[in-house]
């Protein structure tokens, strides 16, 4: 299984590699150029025009090596079909945005509803699917799992859900969300290694597709995942956290997810009850830290190293695990 591991992930890097200069000049001849707010930070506005849904990139390659996986590693077809899902509901936001330039794309309710069916869906496969369970490792218990009953429904659409929206706050400077859900990827796959999962072969495939990504993404990026790429990641978290019985640990090795979005309820919320004001100088919180100063290339290495550090912190306990 390590050599299928090496090779698919080998095999996704390349192929993103490849497919970025034929990808590219597609998505400039349709115009899915980036409009910056206004009243972001300064630096951003130089990133007018720049590609969008360059999430392609990374999601042909992928599904182009799991073609030749999922036969023989069944149990991975699932979280890709939810992944897949989010990065539909994403492309719908996007093109109508980017390309059909309607400034709000898909209105909140609209994107939440469809959120939430793909969630339920999911759900329901998991309900009919002997090899799934709702049961979750308790942090830091060893030996110890939770089962969430009646609301396991409910709890598990929540995750997802949460998982998909902080993943989304997360896209916002160059490299940003590649980098911190590259890190994310290693964890699941030294974890999924470790406790001898066959799933393991997915974060592997994502974690090579990404990183050849991120040589288009990087600061100064020449394209732009979008919530095309976005939400199909945070999906792809969830679900691997789901399936792996991490559902609780998620707020620790993906802290910066959830950061992101409590920063913008924190904000939204005092924002109303204060008329007018504000705790953060912008959200989500990484324009906070730009506006005070940080370079984007700063702000990437802290949130990634965070990541990276917490990530480590998870894995060391995780019961059952066997290396």
């Amino acid at each position: 299984m390590k050599s299928t591991i090496l090779i698919a992930s080998l095999a996704a890097f390349l192929l993103s590699i490849v497919l970025g200069p034929v990808i590219l000049p597609i998505l400039r001849r349709i115009k899915a150029g980036q409009t910056v707010r206004d009243d972001g930070p300064q630096t951003h506005l130089k990133k007018n025009g720049t590609p969008v849904m360059g999430a392609f990139i990374y999601l042909i390659s992928v599904a182009t090596v799991m073609a030749f996986c999922v036969k023989d590693y069944p149990e991975i077809l699932p979280i890709f079909l939810l992944t897949i899902a989010f990065g539909v509901i994403g492309f719908i936001d996007d093109f109508l945005k980017v390309v059909l330039k309607r400034a709000d794309g898909l209105r909140v309710w609209q994107k939440l509803v469809l959120q939430l069916i793909a969630a339920g869906a999911f759900c329901f496969y998991m309900t009919k699917s002997d090899s799934w369970s709702f049961d979750a490792f308790v942090p830091f218990m060893e030996e110890s799992t939770v089962n969430f009953g009646v609301l396991a429904i409910p709890v598990t659409i929540f995750i997802i859900v949460g998982t998909v929206n902080g993943s989304n706050f997360t896209d916002g400077v160059d490299g940003l969300e590649t980098t911190v859900t590259s890190a994310i990827m290693t964890f699941f796959l030294v974890t999924a290694i470790g406790l001898k999962s066959e799933v393991a072969v997915l974060p592997a495939i994502f974690l090579g597709a990404l990183l050849g990504f991120l040589m288009f993404n990087v600061n100064k990026a020449m394209v732009f995942m979008g919530d095309t790429g976005s939400l199909a990641l945070g999906a792809l978290v969830a679900g691997l956290a789901i399936k792996l019985h991490l559902q609780l640990y998620l707020p620790i090795f993906a802290l910066i997810y959830f950061v992101e979005v409590l920063s913008v309820i924190i904000q939204v919320t005092y924002f109303k009850l204060t008329h007018g004001k504000r705790i953060f100088r912008m959200t989500p919180i990484h324009h906070h830290f730009e506006l005070g100063g940080w370079t984007e290339a700063k702000v990437v290495a802290v949130f990634a190293t965070v990541t990276a550090v917490l990530c480590a912190v998870s894995l060391l306990f995780i019961p059952t695990i066997a290396f």
